[in-house]
């Protein structure tokens, strides 16, 4: 249902209606090689409203194509294959075999089927045993477009016409009938700047190229290389925003910005976009430099751990931890450690917001309880299957005594906290980089493996990395978009509690914590939160949670309306704790305030029932009790049954 939905809204954005999300036009889906034609679904439509995807194999050597609807397929091969082009090198476009041979209303097709029962796939495209990044753009105003045309006079000049619908920040343009250089245009070079994308040249200068004529809102102007008579060209507009995009739920949001940098003597920079992106090009421009591709499903954390680089002039595999740029909540850095951009070097860049924009209508978007070998989880080739790119999981082995709590984030790359433990982050062997669940490092046989996964969306759960100054307050941007309501807040490089902020804990919720790995009852203390509510747009941390040059990760939560609630209830007898939702609870955590008391939860799939139900403990290794009957089903919630302790309790369930 929300798939049809989000294709409903798509289709009304491109005819004038409802605005666009960014998950309507832009997508990074990262998928496996099977010799067989493999369909890709990532909610974008490129059968109406045309685009472009950019393929390349992470795991092996070899070229990256792209495809566009305005160069368009042929059918002399026996069934439809789309011109290919590669980034990587100056040949004309070709089919390949059994290449690119669909797009769909939600994604695209690789491969065939060739009508006696055998799928097959290009090798460069879906090889058995590689694994792939796909990066899909769909045609939008002020986003993105494709525009073909044929040259008209080498030593003469042509306008262009684009429906971009503003100024492009970037344009590449590429000839498809012989051999030729990827030639860009950037808003950073002036209006004769020109790079190559094949290409690690530095930028250059030459007037005729784009007639000294930076592109508009409606054309670009050609000549020279990129105006020779009878050749075909195609071209690649991106937009940049600045304050008049038409995106999200109020139509106002910038998703797309294109900008130039400059490194200092300490190869320092921030680069304040305006919100927190998904996918960064960056290329050097002052001397040669390679055509960086960085992207949060393959890993382009926070501050302090290297993003994984796919190269666009470059056949090359991906180089995992050599990414030079860190997210923030507002932009991007690039940051003297682990890797550098070097000194005083010039930047161009394109970056792209990440999304949703607009809150989740289900809990069932947002979070799922997946077991080690459910079928769900085998069929999506993941330890854990979600439906959704999983944003923040914690996961243990329910059966054994003993067994800590893992919890990974998406910012944090390949690093593990443990909630029952003081313990600064480890490395561990685990995934994130899948559309459709969680590769763990719990990913044992063992069916007593479970994980709980969410996903990063407005009103509903965001996470957020910074690093400690040492002072009495901090404040700290966030993303969610509202008041955060509860908080989980732990240092990455020291051994130190998690800091939990709750906004149902008596008496002052601004002074008051609690710690996620122990019992303790609240505790009052200015140190914490620095008596200080958080807001829609930031949270203040105390000296607590705040020393200097110190990492730390913070989890924030809210309530959104039929999907998560965030809470308190004085509990006596039975009490039943309406949460508004209209199938009751999925997920149910629980912890007493006024008295010492464990972290409860309980989820759905192992059992919300009238009878007993399976719980764990975040600040404990006990294994799974399964012989209590602590909470009953409730329609709009859930229900705290007369056997469980009574006193003041905080809770979070989700719908």
């Amino acid at each position: 249902m929300a798939t049809k939905k989000k294709m409903l809204e798509a289709a009304a954005g491109s005819a004038g209606g409802d605005p666009l999300d960014i998950t309507d036009v832009f997508s990074t889906y990262l998928y496996a090689g099977t010799n067989q034609e493999i369909t890709v679904t990532n909610s974008i439509d490129l059968a109406t409203a045309g685009g472009m995807t950019w393929i390349k194999s992470r795991t092996n050597t070899g070229l990256q194509f792209l495809f566009d609807s305005e160069r368009g397929f042929s059918t002399d091969l026996g069934y439809p294959s789309y011109y290919g082009i590669s980034s990587n090198n100056t040949s004309a476009q070709a089919r390949l075999g059994y290449g690119f041979t669909g797009m769909n209303s939600d994604g695209f097709r690789v491969g065939y089927n060739n009508g006696a029962g055998t799928n097959a796939v290009d090798s460069n495209l879906g090889a058995s045993g590689q694994t792939y990044a796909s990066w899909t753009f769909r045609k939008a105003p002020k986003f993105f477009d494709v525009v073909t045309y044929t040259g008209s006079d080498y030593s003469g000049t042509q306008n262009i016409s684009h429906n971009l619908g503003s100024a492009p920040g970037m344009l590449v343009v590429k000839k498809t009938n012989g051999t030729g250089s990827w030639f860009v245009w950037h808003r950073g070079y002036g209006d004769n700047g020109y790079t190559y994308i094949d290409s690690t040249s530095a930028k250059s200068t030459y007037s005729a190229l784009w007639n000294d004529t930076a592109p508009t809102s409606t054309q670009f102007s050609v000549g020279v290389d990129i105006n020779t008579a009878g050749a075909t060209y195609v071209a690649y507009l991106f937009a940049h925003n600045d304050g008049d995009a038409e995106f999200g739920p109020t139509g106002d949001q910038d998703i797309i910005k294109c900008g130039s940098f400059t490194t200092d003597s300490g190869s320092l920079a921030t680069i304040d976009l305006g919100f927190e992106p998904s996918w960064v090009m960056y290329k050097k421009t002052n001397s040669t430099g390679q055509w960086y591709i960085e992207d949060t499903m393959r890993g382009l954390p926070a501050p302090t751990a290297a993003g994984n680089t796919l190269i666009a002039n470059l056949s090359n595999a991906e180089g995992t931890g050599n990414g030079a740029i860190h997210i923030n909540t507002s932009g991007f850095e690039a940051k003297a450690a682990p890797n550098n951009l070097g000194a005083s070097n010039s930047f161009i860049y394109m970056a792209i917001r990440r999304g949703p924009l607009a809150p989740p209508e289900a809990g069932t978007e947002v979070f799922a309880t997946d077991h080690r070998g459910s079928s769900a989880a085998t069929a999506a080739g993941t330890s854990y299957y979600s439906g959704f790119p999983v944003d923040m999981t914690f996961g243990r082995n329910r059966t054994y005594a003993g067994g800590n709590t893992s919890v990974y984030d998406r910012l944090r790359g390949d690093k593990n906290l443990f909630t029952d433990l003081t313990n600064a982050e480890g490395t561990a062997s685990y995934y994130l980089d899948s559309n459709t669940g969680f590769w763990g490092s719990i990913q044992s046989e063992n069916t007593a493996q479970s994980a709980w996964m969410w996903k990063r969306a407005p009103s509903y759960f965001d996470v957020v990395a910074y690093t400690g100054n040492g002072t009495a307050a901090q404040t700290i941007g966030h993303n969610l978009g509202v008041a955060p309501e509860m908080m989980w807040v732990k240092s990455r490089s020291l051994a130190n509690d998690w800091v939990v902020y709750h906004s149902g804990v008596a008496v002052d919720a601004e002074t008051d914590y609690l710690k996620l790995n122990t019992t303790s009852a609240k505790a009052d203390w200015v140190g914490a939160w620095n008596d200080t509510a958080p807001t829609s747009s930031s949270f203040t941390v105390g000296s607590t949670p705040n020393t200097n040059s110190a990492t730390y990760i913070a989890y924030l939560f809210a309530t959104l309306a039929g999907v998560s609630k965030v809470g308190s209830v004085t509990h006596s007898g039975t009490t039943n704790v309406d949460c508004g939702f209209s199938a009751g609870a999925r997920f149910v955590l629980l912890k007493r305030t006024d008295a010492t008391g464990d972290w409860y939860y309980w989820d759905s799939v192992r059992g919300i029932v009238s009878g007993n139900d399976p719980y764990l403990l975040l600040n404990s290794t006990a294994a799974e009790v399964t012989s209590t009957d602590y909470i009953d089903p409730l329609s709009s919630g859930f229900t705290i049954t007369s056997t469980f302790t009574a006193g003041d309790y905080i809770f979070y369930a989700i719908a």
